[in-house]
């Protein structure tokens, strides 16, 4: 028992931190490709990933279930993503990294007005929630130019709650008892019919040609392959020895991960004002999440 709540952990860790990069490695990108041109290739990839871990088709869903597997993949897999990395061309990785952790704040207040499941929060949660946001000012203005344009700061915040959006519908989809790759799949394939207006709209061009730079072909294959399809396998693991309070609580190391790997692989300038920011917004995600 004890090992496999130890393979748990590794696991949600393992996740964790291939997700704190993923700014870094959408940053690289940016370079030559548009952010709904990444979105594009990045969960194509994931979803012939995972046809191939899984070739049955999820059949017996009704029309409910089809809508419920539809709206995540509108929130979680095109708007969340699309934020993201249209925030990424605006801010600084780090910054990203570190407001996307506000996600579960929204997380919590969603789930209590709409799942009734937290039951009261209480004024813990309220005051953590403030301190994070304390730290995201500091983080978003730190002084550097005292002129930061705050609109990829604004973005990663609406990615946050959407985000939170995704998981109150997932919850939804747990509970349907489907095999967790199969509904990942049916997400996928959602979320990239629901980009297809987007990429009219945002200037999409295939050119695979781009891949021939091994860094492009790297990242995305990373992305692809490691941060969708892998990741979400584990993470769903994870979930199922631990359980998703235990499992949850590592999505607070991602801005720290994001911060970190910004300076040694960006080298991305942070500031006192942005190291204070980032402890300030931890100390508030683990102050609204304890019970006591």
């Amino acid at each position: 028992m004890e090992n496999k709540k130890a393979f748990g952990h590794v696991l949600a860790i393992f996740t964790i931190f291939i997700w704190g990069t993923t700014f870094i490695s959408t940053k690289i990108l940016l370079q030559a490709f548009q952010p709904v041109e990444i979105l594009f290739f990045r969960f194509v990839m994931g979803l012939l990933m995972l046809s191939i871990i899984s070739p049955h088709r999820l059949t017996g869903t009704s029309r409910k279930q089809e809508l419920t597997f539809a709206a995540p993949g509108f929130c979680g897999i095109c708007r969340y993503y699309l934020l993201e990395n249209i925030a990424l061309t605006y801010t600084m990785a780090s910054n990203v990294g570190v407001i996307i952790s506000v996600a579960p704040f929204f997380t919590a207040i969603l789930s209590h007005l709409f799942l009734k499941e937290e039951g009261r929060l209480r004024v813990k949660f309220f005051g953590g929630f403030a301190v994070a946001m304390a730290g995201i000012f500091l983080i978003s203005f730190n002084g550097a130019k005292l002129e930061l344009n705050p609109a990829g700061d604004l973005l990663a915040l609406l990615a946050a709650f959407v985000w939170a959006c995704y998981s109150i519908l997932t919850k939804r989809i747990s509970s349907y008892g489907y095999s967790t790759i199969l509904t990942t799949r049916r997400v996928f394939l959602y979320g990239i019919l629901f980009m297809i207006p987007a990429m009219f709209l945002l200037d999409f061009h295939l050119e695979l040609g781009r891949f021939v730079n091994p860094t492009y072909l790297i990242n995305i294959i990373f992305q692809g392959l490691g941060a969708s399809a892998l990741c979400f396998v584990s993470w769903n693991f994870a979930v199922k020895i631990l359980g998703s309070v235990k499992t949850s609580v590592y999505i607070y190391m991602v801005p720290v991960i994001t911060v970190v790997t910004s300076v040694l692989i960006l080298h991305e300038k942070i500031t006192g004002l942005s190291i204070l920011g980032t402890l300030l917004t931890l100390t508030g995600l683990f102050l609204s999440e304890s019970r006591n």
